[in-house]
């Protein structure tokens, strides 16, 4: 490794209570040209001492272990101020909905594809060089389980949701996603200058709002890009007519 590469690598500590799976993701790492392996850990307790001693830039954290679980370290690292990165490593994939309300990096799923985890240490890459820059407060990506991985979405690519009992149903352009979310939960994420929520059952990006119609006795629509027509709930009535300055 260059000095150049050395200077610009991530500081990485791995963490996995399964010994074979840190020599593994030792093995991937060292193929990495943007990683550095400072230190492994076992367990959350170890982990949470030498993220303290060591400083890292990433962790390449797996969810379920012993005492203190993956989530468990995450949150305790959120307390602070100047933390790591964090990529979760996980062989599960229903842990997504915490890890995104933690703000990881990624989600990755074993067993661990060496493009895979490239791909998230180039997100990882980019956050560092947009560190110097104020976060949002709102959402800006979902990850939904796709097949026999998990998909992350841009939330701006999300132009409607809907409730299905514990799920919400993500519209993106012509195709959809099940995501294992309340909609009142994840309607608190959303950024309210962007999204706008017409009924219990169904939230709305704004732009893709083309007017209101009235249909008579007090109840209306929303007109949609596409002419499709969604009726207003009565409770969300008063918010949509504002949105419209009415």
């Amino acid at each position: 490794m260059t000095d150049k590469q050395t200077d610009t690598a991530l500081r990485t500590l791995i963490v996995d209570d399964e010994p074979l799976a840190v020599e593994r993701m030792q093995v991937i790492c060292a193929k990495l040209k943007d990683l550095s392996v400072v230190g492994t850990a076992n367990d959350g307790s170890a982990a949470l001492r030498l993220i303290e001693a060591l400083k890292p830039d990433l962790v390449l954290l797996d969810m379920t272990m012993p005492e203190i679980d993956g989530l468990s370290v995450a949150r305790k690292l959120a307390e602070q101020d100047a933390r790591p990165a964090v990529i979760f490593v996980t062989a599960h994939d229903h842990f997504a909905v915490e890890a995104f309300d933690l703000d990881a990096v990624d989600y990755v799923l074993k067993p661990v594809a060496t493009d895979r985890l490239e791909r998230a240490i180039d997100r990882a890459m980019t956050r560092r060089g947009e560190s110097d820059a104020k976060g949002s407060e709102w959402l800006e990506e979902l990850w939904v389980p796709h097949r026999s991985e998990l998909l992350r979405i841009e939330v701006s690519q999300v132009s409607q949701i809907d409730a299905e009992r514990d799920y919400v149903r993500l519209h993106v352009g012509d195709r959809t996603y099940l995501l294992l979310q309340t909609i009142a939960g994840l309607e608190k994420r959303l950024d309210p200058a962007e999204f706008i929520r017409i009924h219990r059952s169904t939230i709305l990006r704004k732009d893709a709002i083309r007017g209101l119609r009235h249909d008579g006795l007090g109840v209306w629509s929303v007109e949609l890009e596409d002419g499709e027509a969604l009726r207003i709930g009565r409770t969300y009535l008063p918010k949509v007519k504002a949105m419209a300055g009415r």
